[in-house]
């Protein structure tokens, strides 16, 4: 079991702060971007992803109980 994080307008698109995915343990970051674009419609390419409160990059692998938390770009002005 993995639990996801979105914030600012990944939650709004997926419409929840977040979702926990049983099978997706041993994949890649790389791996749930493209679950998500496929399953959901919801493009990550431009978050950053923390794991467990870790920036990590798209080869790190997934474990059984990780947070991963994606967090768009933050803009303003």
């Amino acid at each position: 079991m993995v639990e996801v994080l979105f914030f600012a307008d990944l939650q709004e698109k997926m419409g929840s702060e977040k979702m926990v995915l049983e099978d997706v343990a041993g994949m890649t970051i790389k791996d749930l971007r493209q679950r998500l674009l496929s399953s959901y419609d919801l493009e990550t390419k431009q978050a950053i992803v923390a794991i467990n409160e870790e920036y990590v990059q798209d080869d790190t692998v997934l474990q059984d109980k990780d947070v991963v938390a994606f967090i768009p770009p933050v803009s303003g002005g």
